[in-house]
């Protein structure tokens, strides 16, 4: 591979590391794609809705990783690259507007755009790799793979909502998968898992931002439901209540990163393994901040009376599905777990089955926050009482 000329269109080493602005640009449009996810998911409120949104935000999620890695390895000041990501970004426009409907009447329109972003990016890379086939490889094997899942992604379209959902959910899974191994191709191999592909910093950086648009939703849904409210007193300390929650999920996440994540202790270079590992984790975490929007903006419309199991089950899972990532994050950086988080997901899960029965929805929110609170101050005093470099990730 070293003796192979390296393609144009590829980052040389020593070139800037962080996001460029057009990649800034690009993530805004998740803030849309983020807030279609949790109003379907509001209006359709049961396990199936639940799924259904979740392999919807699969396949959006997975169209954010590839484009964050397509900017990681390839040059994003070149044109044709700013084209692309351009390109890309149109195609999650149409996803996002067909999403409240994909498992319904446009369901095709998802699909198209899915797949159509992703034969425009495989239309750039494979031609402009040609004079590295080591690296020209890398984008074969993600197309091959695509390849193999647009048969039931298709296939879905043509069904009803039950089928449409197994089809779907396997197709995601089969995306995600096949890059954890590689994407193993005949004739081709796999990609390395010990291969470097990935920048520390650019990367660390780019999963930093998404997570700021997750926030950015939450504060969007939630001055949204307020002002449709009629600013009644309910709804105005729903919505102080879940600013308290974009804020407290704000300081878990960006407190912890600050420590593991120092410039000492990032990585110049991530490999294939740690690169999908924490893309996933914080998948996880924002699918965490998406269910407390879902959550947040009914609890708007009705904070008190009885609340539905389902709802309860939303408020406290949105929290704990965020814990669950940075516990993962934490796992996947520093070869640790980080107990407090862990006990706080414990502690979520045991106000569960109480507040389903007991408590009116806001109080369920507000319950939720003072788990993360507590959380948050805790790490906090212990963090004050360990030695400098004690957190610097183990491998």
């Amino acid at each position: 591979m070293t003796s192979a000329p390296l393609p144009r269109i590829l980052r040389r080493r020593g070139e800037p590391e962080y996001p460029t602005f057009l990649e800034l640009f690009f993530d805004l449009i998740y803030i849309f794609m983020f807030s279609r996810l949790a109003a379907s998911l509001a209006e359709h409120l049961t396990v199936r809705g639940a799924a259904q949104t979740a392999v919807l935000l699969l396949a959006a999620w997975w169209v954010w990783v590839l484009t964050a890695w397509l900017t990681d390895l390839f040059n994003p000041r070149l044109p044709i690259i700013q084209a692309t990501v351009l390109l890309v970004m149109l195609g999650t426009l149409l996803m996002a507007i067909a999403t409240p409907y994909a498992f319904g009447r446009y369901g095709w329109l998802f699909v198209a755009a899915y797949f159509g972003i992703h034969l425009v990016r495989d239309a750039v890379l494979i031609p402009g790799t040609r004079v590295n086939r080591p690296i020209q490889a890398r984008s074969i094997r993600v197309f091959f793979w695509f390849g193999v899942t647009v048969t039931p992604w298709v296939a879905g379209v043509f069904v009803d909502e039950t089928a449409r959902l197994v089809l779907w959910s396997l197709a995601v899974a089969v995306d995600l998968g096949s890059a954890r191994a590689g994407w193993p191709t005949p004739g081709l191999g796999r990609t390395e898992l010990a291969s470097q592909i990935f920048t520390g910093v650019h990367l660390s950086e780019r999963h930093r931002a998404i997570f700021i648009v997750a926030l950015g939703e939450l504060i969007l849904s939630t001055g949204t439901g307020l002002a449709g409210s009629g600013f009644t007193a309910g709804a105005v300390a729903t919505a102080a209540v879940a600013f308290v929650s974009a804020v407290l999920l704000f300081q878990l996440y960006f407190q912890r990163v600050q420590r593991i994540l120092a410039p000492p202790s990032v990585a110049s270079v991530e490999r294939v393994r740690s690169g999908t590992s924490t893309s996933y984790s914080h998948l996880v975490m924002v699918a965490g901040v998406v269910l407390v929007s879902t959550s947040t903006s009914i609890i708007i419309d009705r904070p008190s009376g009885h609340d539905p199991v389902e709802l309860m089950v939303a408020t406290l899972g949105g929290p704990i599905l965020f814990l669950l990532g940075s516990v993962l994050f934490d796992a996947v950086v520093t070869g640790r777990i980080l107990w407090s988080r862990v006990l706080a997901i414990v502690a979520l899960c045991a106000l569960m089955a109480p507040a389903t029965l007991l408590l009116p929805p806001l109080t369920g929110l507000v319950l939720a926050n003072l788990v993360l609170l507590i959380t948050l101050v805790g790490e906090g005093l212990a963090a004050r009482g360990r030695p400098v470099g004690a957190t610097a990730p183990a491998r």
